[in-house]
């Protein structure tokens, strides 16, 4: 059979087992974080976050078009767009493995022999099968997010190079070199990842063409292709929107014309050039001028896709951020203006003090008839900077990570060798090569490990060696135990250096690929510190680049084995053993880990913040795992659009508070009454508060009020000379009007003698942001008409304050206006029982918690803990109530809904004890058995895991976990005692004293009050 033909089945082959893998392994509805915006998105073609995913967007439209009219299946049919993406890709892989292969095996026009044959198909088969089963690639490839059609596009650009490279003598050939700038513009409208693949691309080029090769025309190769990268980077998505912009605003403030007519003007002549180039090159018979100028055309009629964000703004569709609907507002956010940009080559250490302010670049908004100015940018100067800034953050806990993970002693000035300490041991070890060896190695599970670079979770492991280590069986019985025994690892490096020894260009090149697509994205990105995520997803091209290297070494092992075997023997030995040694044993190892075909967490929790609302309610949500799957249950299932969702931190921006002043689906306006002009951007942005010595508390009209006035004598005055609306009590207080409490049903008839006169809270901020603004805002106007809930995950602390009147109704808190109850200790534990038992029995629904194959890591660590801790809470107030038989009822529910045992930390296990001393205490000896095992399991589990790492001199011995585990253990023993339980009691008693002797002197201090109190989300 001749060569492309088997090369082309091959690679089909790819495609299809990639494909059914992805498939049979999908997200069956949304997953957490982005992937619910961007189905929502996709579905009604509205506006994601920056810098925006306009063509992801309308790829994933046609997709959910298969679901026909059923909207439960649009989220599996565009999570199916990313499988087929994600097949597609490992297509593409094997044709550039055997491609890379084939130039390394045979010279250019001769016939393949046989041998070589196999050993060039056999490396495709293993390098790309490899890249298929690696487990960051494969995460993203069964949910919908932008990572997968991502990957494709660098697949397909670096397939193309060397299709070209293969023709680039044969007339035509650059065709490829067009198609790939087109590739190039269609991928800004789904990542900007593709575009740091341009320096390798240019190599290729380079060493295919040039006559004269050595290191200072190589350097200028390279470099010409960072300026390309650049060019493209900044001239073309950012420049050419901001000369728009500029151009706009000429003709609108100075030619008095209306808006867009200077963009339309601006992309007239830039069409035109572009024209005008082609025409001109093909008359002076330019070809490489030609080349350039049509590169460019296709550049940009695939960057046009963007104009799909203006379009999409201006029809103003639910989720609109950023409202990007004029030249200004659009570069802004193309430009992510939204997050604050990292320092990349000077700037300050994180000790360093402002001492100076600078004016950069004016600021402006699109107004009624004009571009209004809102200010200019703010550039601090600082008194300790650096060049090459690593440690540069004092936001929130980030100075106090930095000194944890360098080791350095209190009042320790940071210098030049700690900020390149700090670079090469988390950023580049633990935030990329601990990602890298997940892939290639193996990893212990699914959980965050940013934090310790010693420690089990997170971190990845050959399983080699795990023996040894005792490890606790919450690993070695997870289906995210994912160890690779390094094989995969060892094939990719022996193909790479056998790739340098024989082809050193082509090795170069793939090195530039792996280096771009993942260091130099760490050097870029300058994470400050801890990130919300974990961000392997982001460096899965650099991952495609080492698979390269994986499928070649089966090339290299061929070579080396021909001494004792024929070569076409040593070819199909080298194939047969690399293919159990990479894609065959990870895709054992690695598929009950990625297996999502049976979990719903993220849906049904987003469901059931949503049921705990009553109807027409605010509720305010601040994470994004609190936010987007939240966004997909209403757009695209339409589930309770009569609750309104505001996300407190997009609610600082004045597009965001101006859109809630609209209905949006079934729901009304919400009750801001303050004109645009009052809260645009630039004006109260930030209010600070300055005592004026108020006594007493003050109504929160007042106060809104106040803050919200343009009279000069409401302002206080800066010694800049600017003067600004300031916050002058922190004392409030919301008058109560019971009738409209009863007349709206905020309140049951048996809570009706327990309403307040007075709310009276203390404001829990000296500043005064505009989602504060506007949140008192609808608290002085809302007149108790519409309900006021509080995501229970996103934390009391983002709620101004008023704690002791949010009481929890299932997933969320609502504000009640009853009389504060001050014994109670946590008041994140008051519940409205009744209410709130009725949705827990009735409404709520559990993800498949129990009978997932599968569960990520937001299912375990947030919402199993929150799911805990809901239960625990009304199952508590419930008792204290008299209410026993809704106790047992309820706990029954819990397990019958939940696992057994998925402790993310031991005090979600305090928790559960708590909860099986309250089924004791409704004398249900038997479920509090159950539970008080379960627990026992695990906590045994965990510190003789402990035990092993104090008797070796463990760095990780964890201590908290020791003391607090064998205090609960000693807790329960006391609880079975009084039960009667004396069996059960008996074990434990034998299990604390059996710890107390292991860990003498260590645990002899247990604080008595350890895991008193409930551990809240």
């Amino acid at each position: 059979m001749p060569y492309n033909k088997i090369n082309n089945l091959l690679g089909w082959l790819c495609f299809v087992i990639a494909t059914l893998t992805y498939t049979l392994t999908l997200e069956q509805s949304v997953s957490f974080w982005d992937c619910g915006e961007f189905i929502s998105c996709a579905y009604k073609l509205e506006v994601s976050h920056q810098p925006g995913y306009p063509l992801f967007a309308m790829i994933g439209k046609v997709f959910s078009l298969l679901s026909f009219g059923d909207v439960t299946k649009v989220a599996y049919f565009t999570n199916l767009c990313s499988a087929i993406a994600s097949g597609a890709t490992v297509m593409f892989l094997f044709w550039t493995i055997t491609a890379l292969a084939k130039k390394l095996t045979t010279n250019r026009g001769e016939a393949v022999e046989s041998s070589k044959l196999i050993s060039i198909m056999g490396a495709g088969l293993v390098g790309a099968l490899a890249f298929a089963f690696s487990d960051t690639f494969w995460f993203s490839a069964v949910e919908t997010i932008v990572f997968a059609l991502s990957a494709l596009c660098i697949s397909l650009v670096f397939w193309a190079i060397l299709k070209w490279d293969a023709h680039a003598d044969e007339a035509g050939s650059d065709k490829w070199l067009v198609f790939i700038a087109y590739v190039m513009g269609l991928s800004i409208g789904i990542h900007l990842l593709n575009l740091l693949t341009i320096p390798a691309l240019t190599m290729v080029y380079f060493f295919r063409k040039s006559k004269n090769i050595n290191i200072k025309s190589g350097l200028l190769a390279f470099l010409t292709g960072v300026i390309l990268l650049v060019f493209v980077q900044y001239g073309i998505i950012q420049y050419t929107v901001k000369f728009s912009g500029w151009f706009d605003f000429f003709f609108v403030n100075t030619l008095g014309m209306g808006f867009g007519t200077g963009a339309i003007v601006f992309f007239a002549l830039l069409i035109g050039f572009v024209v005008w180039g082609i025409l001109y090159s093909i008359r002076k018979r330019k070809y490489f001028m030609n080349l350039a100028f049509l590169c460019l055309t296709f550049l940009y009629v695939g960057y046009s896709c963007f104009s799909y964000v203006p379009i999409r703004a201006t029809a103003n569709p639910t989720l609109n951020n950023s409202h990007p609907d004029n030249a200004f507002t659009l570069a802004g956010y193309l430009n992510r203006i939204q997050y604050v940009p990292s320092p990349l080559l000077y700037g300050p250490y994180y000790d360093g003090k402002a001492i100076d302010q600078k004016e950069g670049e004016t600021l402006y908004r699109k107004g009624d008839k004009k571009y209004e100015e809102t200010g200019k940018k703010q550039i601090l100067v600082y008194d300790h900077n650096t060049i090459f800034p690593r440690m540069f953050s004092n936001d929130g806990q980030d100075p106090l990570f930095y000194q944890q993970w360098m080791q350095m002693p209190e009042g320790h000035t940071p210098n030049f060798v700690d900020n390149m300490g700090f670079m090469f041991s988390w950023q580049i070890y633990q935030m990329y090569f601990r990602y890298f060896l997940w892939n290639f190695v193996g990893r212990y599970n699914e959980m965050d490990g940013q934090t310790s670079m010693a420690g089990i979770d997170g971190n990845w492991t050959s399983g080699i060696f795990d023996s040894g280590k005792h490890l606790p069986k919450t690993v070695t019985h997870n289906v995210n135990y994912m160890p690779l025994y390094a094989l995969p690892l060892i094939i990719g490096l022996i193909g790479m250096v056998y790739h340098y020894k024989r082809r050193k260009r082509d090795a170069l090149v793939v090195t530039l690929l792996w280096f771009f697509l993942g260091i130099a994205i760490v050097l870029y990105v300058n994470q400050p510190s801890i990130q919300p995520r974990e961000r392997d997803y982001s460096y899965v091209g650099s991952f495609y680049a080492f698979a390269i290297w994986v499928g070649l070494g089966v090339v290299a092992i061929a070579d080396a084995i021909k001494k004792w075997l024929n070569a076409k023997n040593a070819a199909i030995v080298a194939t047969s053993i690399s293919l159990l040694a990479a894609p065959a044993l990870m895709a054992k190892q690695e598929w009950g880990g990625h297996d999502r075909s049976t979990k719903l967490t993220a849906h049904d929790m987003a469901y059931n913040y949503l049921i705990s609302c009553p109807p027409n309610a605010i509720l305010f949500t601040y994470g994004d795992n609190d936010t987007y799957s939240l966004w997909y249950l209403q757009e695209v299932e339409g589930v309770r659009l009569d609750v309104r969702l505001v996300n407190l931190s997009l609610f600082t921006a004045d597009w965001s508070v101006r859109q809630m002043q609209r209905k949006l689906n079934k729901s009304e306006p919400l009750p801001i009454t303050m004109p645009y002009s009052k809260y645009k951007d630039g004006t109260r942005d930030i209010l600070a508060f300055s005592d004026a010595g108020i006594p007493g508390s003050v109504e929160v009209k007042d106060v809104f009020d106040f803050v919200t006035s343009d009279d000069p004598r409401t302002h206080v005055e800066y010694q800049s000379g600017a003067s600004s609306n300031y916050l002058p009590t922190k004392h409030f207080k919301l008058t109560v009007n019971k009738d409209d409490v009863i007349k709206n049903g905020v309140v049951s008839p048996e809570q009706q003698s327990m309403i307040t006169d007075t709310i009276k809270w203390t404001y829990n901020s000296n500043i005064m942001l505009k989602n504060n603004l506007a949140m008192i805002d609808i608290l002085a106007h809302n007149n108790w008409k519409r309900p006021f809930c509080l995501a229970v995950t996103s934390g009391l602390s983002n709620i101004i304050g008023l704690d002791q009147y949010m009481y929890k109704e299932g997933f969320v808190y609502r504000l009640l206006p009853l009389k504060p109850d001050t014994s109670v200790k946590h008041q994140s534990t008051k519940t409205n029982s009744l209410v709130m038992y009725n949705t827990i029995m009735n409404k709520f629904k559990f993800g498949n918690f129990k009978r997932a194959k599968y569960l990520d890591q937001q299912s375990i660590t947030q919402f199993y803990s929150a799911m805990t801790v809901t239960f625990f809470d009304l199952a508590t107030n419930l008792q204290a109530e008299g209410r026993n038989d809704m106790v047992v009822k309820l706990l029954h529910k819990y397990d019958d809904e939940m696992p057994e045992a998925q402790f993310p930390y031991v005090d979600i296990a305090a928790n559960k004890s708590y909860m099986a001393e309250i089924a004791y205490r409704a004398k249900d000896f038997k479920l509090g058995n159950k539970m008080i095992n379960t627990i026992d399991d695990y906590l045994t589990d965990q510190i003789d895991y402990n035990h092993y790492l104090l008797q070796n001199n463990g760095s990780t011995f964890d201590l908290r976990t020791v003391r607090f585990g064998v205090h609960i253990i000693d807790k329960m023993a006391e609880l079975a005692r009084a039960g009667n339980q004396l069996a059960l009691a008996n074990k434990l008693d034998n299990q604390s004293k059996d710890y107390h002797t292991k860990f003498a002197g260590v645990i002899s201090n247990i604080n008595e009050d350890d895991g008193d109190a409930p551990v809240e989300e």
